[in-house]
């Protein structure tokens, strides 16, 4: 079952702004994308919150999510995340199917 992940990245003074550039400019986002079972990969900045970075992150299953997570690109985004500082806040959604 597809569910989506919401991941708030938060820092200091523009860390997490860094943190999502450098994700994209490293083209790790992109990497993160092509993963089999990815369905959506985006970062957002809310505006009543300028040191938080939202992550939007969609999969197609849990077996996915679980490959992902034992990846390459998992180290680097821990090894980024520590750079810039930045704690996290998370939460998961399933998709509710039509009955």
């Amino acid at each position: 079952m597809a569910f989506t992940i919401n991941i708030y990245y938060t820092g200091t003074g523009g860390s997490a702004r860094k943190f999502a550039e450098e994700m994209k400019a490293s083209g790790l986002v992109e990497r993160i994308r092509a993963e089999q079972g990815n369905l959506r990969y985006e970062y957002f900045l809310p505006v009543d919150d300028p040191e938080t970075v939202l992550l939007i992150d969609a999969w197609e299953n849990e077996e996915a999510l679980d490959f992902h997570h034992k990846s390459p690109e998992m180290s680097e985004i821990a090894a980024l995340r520590e750079k810039y500082h930045l704690k996290m806040r998370v939460q998961k959604f399933t998709e509710i199917k039509e009955v």
